[in-house]
């Protein structure tokens, strides 16, 4: 599933770094694998720090709770995300200190990307039409857990079934199936903090995310 979102980052980027003459065009690659890398290890820090919940109100507009806060689906509900401002600050720093980057150019590059491949990934993950094939939470859990979390499109199986899932609450049953949602975070951080190869607090790199995004930009 990371390639899926490498391709989205190289499609939103053509406009907000490939084509924008403020960007020299020999950091093209590089600003737009630090923006795969951005959205990717975001999403397994969040993983490893406990934050499933987190990331499954994120695919489903943050359900009731964030919408009577003011949330909901689109740009605008993504902006309002914590998870979504961390990783554009994130962005904005890397592309001021690594690229020499001014400010208000970093956070113009920044709070066009990153929001668009975030909208696109849970778009293209909630929405079930057959172009939409390769976008499925179960991979994208997987990957981010080294598949040390098992994943399954069958409920009834020894995986759990994260897409089954998130398709019960966009089609507005929110029941979740009877699990155990704490036992379930505790194996989906567990698995996030294995696959970035540090211990549980935290502290260190991100693992296997970097060594599979070094090719994408080639």
């Amino acid at each position: 599933m990371l390639d899926q979102i490498a391709q989205l980052v190289k499609e939103f980027g053509k406009d907000t770094v490939v084509e924008n003459q403020e960007v020299p065009n020999e950091n093209n690659n590089a600003i737009l694998a630090e923006a795969t890398k951005t959205v990717s290890s975001g999403l397994q820090n969040i993983l490893a720090g406990g934050g499933l919940q987190n990331i499954l109100d994120m695919f489903t507009g943050g359900n009731n709770n964030q919408q009577q806060n003011g949330g909901g689906s689109g740009i605008a509900g993504l902006l309002k995300n914590p998870i979504v401002s961390m990783m554009i600050g994130h962005f904005i720093s890397k592309l001021t200190t690594k690229f020499n980057m001014a400010p208000a150019q970093a956070s113009s590059v920044a709070n066009n990307l990153i929001p668009n491949v975030l909208e696109s990934l849970v778009s293209r993950t909630t929405n079930n039409a057959p172009e939409n094939d390769a976008f499925d939470l179960n991979d994208l859990i997987g990957s981010l857990t080294g598949g040390k979390v098992a994943t399954s499109e069958n409920a009834g199986s020894n995986g759990f079934n994260f897409q089954g899932l998130l398709d019960q609450f966009t089609n507005g049953n929110n029941s979740g199936g009877g699990f155990n949602i704490q036992d379930l975070i505790s194996q989906v951080t567990q698995g996030a903090v294995e696959e970035k190869g540090q211990p549980s607090n935290n502290q260190g790199g991100i693992g296997g995310i970097t060594d599979l995004i070094k090719g994408f930009f080639k």
